[in-house]
């Protein structure tokens, strides 16, 4: 099959779940087809990446615009110029008329079989009319996610914001799921969650995997004492609120228990209320080249989510380590895990207090956890997963019908004002 993969922001470097997620799908797409990755991103204009791009995707094009991404005070001008376009605003600064156009001419002149558009964000660059097959990669159900984070979000700006988004969203979200010939969505859950928005044969479930060459059981391994570790992209807001909720509502209990405990935080850009969680107990990394020595030394993994949708993969990624895991149910959602076997969920702070300090005190019962969580893992592996996906998208292929689903999007929904336009050639 001849494949065009659009997503919005770079893919590299792999320090997020949904980037992960895509690369390894690609990477194994490009084995056994003809994939054109398009890859179109905001800030300044980096000729390395797109050169790193293509030395991972030799048929990548890559596309730059600097209105793209824009953060801190200028953003929050940028939504309020912006309040009352129809369009979710994490949708339509994601948006960009170059991206438009070449969309439009690629899908029109039907130069590829199928065509991919990865994670909702992307889904106004896409032309209104779908004349080939075409899917839509739901990483998240976005609604449900802004609907969390409404619920949960602590500065009062960002959550009136938030409560805004939702409203949109809820409108915007299942009219483009609608105009897809095929949704894939990561887990159980999630279809379950757009059953109201598309009909459920519609809907192809795509389990999260792991690769289990980067991470891999080694039971001879000992932890770096008893450090718990969590794992994520610290500018995003599900895992600010996660470490908040863990430092301040959980951290103290098991450091009365276990007072040589330290909790390390890992990840990207860590947001300035992440930093001021540091102590003497508390590390925070910030960007690292690798999470994979980080899990190594881990005694506990923990996913303390509140907020969020789509599925963890740093939670496989440590089970496949063999690390004993403890999260919230939500943090676990429509993953193949099993509380009291392969993981520990609780969702109150006493309870998930109790478990992270029983596996740092009872080594025999850690162990039985670590060797749980490997063998679910080794069912997950990414080579098996885009397999599954490559099935998928050739029975949308196979099935493709020149009547375009894309009809049922309202017009006001797929009128952008404001569009952010590329003058860069």
């Amino acid at each position: 099959m001849k494949i065009l993969w659009v997503k919005p922001g770079k893919l590299l470097p792999l320090d997020s779940g949904g980037k992960l997620r895509t690369y390894n799908i690609l990477r194994y797409l490009c084995a056994t087809h003809d994939v054109t990755y398009l890859s179109y991103y905001g800030g300044r204009r980096d000729q390395e990446y797109e050169q790193a791009i293509l030395q991972h995707f030799p048929r990548a094009v890559s596309v730059h615009s600097q209105s793209l991404d824009m953060a801190g005070f200028a953003q929050y001008l940028d939504y309020f110029r912006h309040l009352l376009s129809p369009a979710p605003y994490s949708v339509r600064k994601f948006t960009t008329r170059r991206v438009q156009r070449m969309l439009a001419d690629w899908i029109s002149e039907r130069r590829f079989d199928i065509a991919a558009c990865d994670f909702l964000a992307s889904t106004l660059n896409f032309p209104r009319e779908l004349s080939i097959p075409t899917v839509l990669f739901q990483h998240n159900v976005e609604s449900l996610l802004w609907k969390r984070r409404a619920r949960y979000e602590t500065a009062r700006l960002d959550r009136w914001i938030s409560k805004i988004e939702h409203v949109k969203m809820a409108r915007f979200e299942p009219a483009q799921v609608r105009r897809f010939h095929r949704v894939l969505a990561v887990s159980d859950v999630d279809r379950s969650a757009m059953r109201e928005m598309i009909d459920p044969e519609r809907i192809t479930v795509i389990p999260t995997g792991v690769d289990l060459d980067t991470y891999n059981y080694d039971r001879n391994l000992q932890p770096e004492g008893p450090l718990v570790v969590f794992a994520g992209a610290m500018d995003w807001a599900p895992n600010i609120d996660a470490v908040e909720y863990f430092c301040h509502d959980i951290w103290p209990d098991i450091l009365k228990e276990v007072p040589e405990a330290r909790f390390r935080i890992v990840g990207r850009k860590p947001h300035s209320r992440v930093q001021n969680l540091a102590s003497a107990s508390i590390e925070v990394t910030g960007t690292v080249p690798s999470v994979v020595d980080h899990l190594r030394d881990a005694a506990v993994l923990v996913v303390p989510l509140r907020i969020g949708g789509g599925t963890r993969i740093k939670i496989y990624e440590g089970m496949a380590m063999g690390k004993a895991t403890v999260s919230t149910r939500l943090g676990a959602e429509g993953l193949d895990v099993h509380d009291g076997k392969d993981i520990l969920l609780a969702d109150d702070p006493q309870h998930f207090a109790e478990h992270v300090v029983t596996l740092l005190r009872d080594q025999k019962t850690r162990c039985q956890y670590e060797e749980a969580a490997a063998a679910t893992a080794q069912q997950y592996d990414w080579a098996v997963i885009t397999e599954r996906l490559a099935e998928a998208l050739q029975r949308t292929v196979s099935a493709f019908s020149a009547k375009a689903v894309s009809a049922q999007i309202p017009a006001d929904l797929f009128r952008v004002n404001g569009v952010h336009e590329n003058t860069r050639p």
